[in-house]
């Protein structure tokens, strides 16, 4: 494993979760109470023993690029990393026009390190996988280029790269995000498609021969519009099932599992999915840890009783990350980030609360996103009036409240 390189690309807007994403880079964005989504792939590299890891930043990066600093520090000694890496410009004075052009604007960073093979994965994607399995898969079959893939409804069609493949697992056809009636269907399945999910292996020659053809001609220079539905056509592209895929400790219902959480209701829920008594995606998972940047706050603590006046600080089905004090108020089926604050009488049902918020006391919220620092006036009612929500806040066609970072809020009266 120390003849390969890691490239992550965590550049991109995240304009599908606005207004998550106003301030922050989509990668950055926090999932499962205490994590930051990158936590994810960055995990599975480094729980899989490839420790050189290089993230391609660009848009809103400080915050990701803050998290990856203080939280991400592997063995210098050891010519381990996991480093950031901010558009460069060293082509001209132009941002990365897609996700090869990254790739290309950076090949310092390949011909420096020299290695074997290169992963190219996404930074957006909540999974576990054992990458070496798709490394021994990748020189197995003599692939200059392995593409991750797994099974999806023929109706997510537009929203994913769609493959064909031959039966030894060669690539032999892939359509960009087609339109529902014109996506090629799996043979064995018609009602499903066989998904890219933007994850590559390189062999190291392949990668620089293709991202540099790609970059003389007119393209999107994409790697899934410009890269592999053309680099399919002369070289050996093969075809890794995901869902083959196992790590330690994981059981039957988690493998194959994988979220693209880059739009508000995924994400939603594939966070509340977290609090089910027997999860299909398990955050205890010891044998194969989910890493992220460790914080000195206290324990989370839960006080009052009185059950006769309705001032209990409970929680019921809910994560509740360090720091968060539950002062005589309770939440059912929620997402609490570090230092949230549930005051007195308050009820918080089927949401997700991001670092620092503060319920104030008597206040009704369900179904609710509400991101960092901001403070709940008492008496709030959310989620229970859709068009005095949509009037005050960003909802979804879900319902789904969302209130951005650090909005202020007037009481109601």
């Amino acid at each position: 494993m120390s003849r390969t390189l890691a490239l992550i690309l965590a550049g991109g807007e995240g304009r599908r979760l606005e207004p998550l994403t106003r301030d922050r880079a989509k990668p950055a964005v926090p999932f499962g109470s205490r994590y930051r989504i990158i936590d994810f792939a960055l995990s599975n590299f480094a729980n899989s023993g490839v420790l050189k890891i290089k993230v391609l930043t660009q848009y809103k990066s400080d915050s990701l690029n803050r998290h990856i600093t203080r939280g991400w520090r592997l063995a210098a000694m050891l010519d381990n990393y996991v480093e950031t890496v901010p558009a460069q410009m060293r082509t001209g004075p132009e941002w990365f026009k897609g996700s090869a052009d990254a790739v290309y604007q950076n090949l310092n960073l390949i011909t420096d390190e020299e290695p074997d093979f290169v992963f190219v994965f996404g930074a957006d994607h909540v999974y576990r996988m054992d990458v070496r399995q798709m490394l021994h898969f990748h020189r197995e079959t003599g692939a200059d280029c392995t593409v991750a893939a797994i099974p999806m409804p023929v109706a997510d069609a537009p929203s994913f790269g769609v493959i064909e493949m031959e039966p030894n697992g060669r690539m032999v056809g892939f359509q960009e995000k087609p339109k529902v009636e014109a996506a090629k269907t799996m043979p064995s399945d018609p009602t499903r498609i066989l998904a890219s999910m933007g994850n590559y292996i390189f062999t190291t020659d392949a990668l620089v021969r293709e991202i540099v053809r790609d970059a003389g001609r007119e393209s999107a220079h994409d790697f899934g519009k410009s890269i592999i539905s053309e680099m399919y056509k002369h070289s050996r592209v093969f075809v890794y099932d995901f869902a083959q895929n196992s790590v330690p400790g994981q059981g039957p219902k988690e493998r194959g599992y994988w979220r693209d959480v880059g739009e508000i209701e995924t994400y939603y829920r594939s966070n509340l999915d977290l609090v089910e008594v027997d999860p299909v995606f398990n955050l205890y998972n010891d044998r194969w840890p989910i890493f992220t940047a460790q914080h000195n706050y206290p324990p989370a603590k839960f006080v009052f009783a009185d059950r006769e006046s309705e001032r209990v600080g409970m929680a019921t089905d809910s994560l509740i990350s360090e720091g968060c004090i539950l002062s005589g108020g309770s939440v059912h089926r929620c997402v609490l980030s570090p230092q949230v604050r549930i005051n007195s009488y308050s009820q918080v049902e089927e949401s997700i609360l991001f670092e620092r918020v503060d319920i104030g006391r008597r206040c009704r919220i369900r179904k609710a996103i509400i991101d960092k620092n901001v403070e709940i006036p008492p008496g709030t009612v959310i989620g229970y009036d859709p068009q005095e929500d949509r009037r005050r806040f960003h909802v979804t066609s879900d319902g789904i409240v969302v209130i951005p970072k650090g909005m202020r809020i007037e009481g109601q009266r």
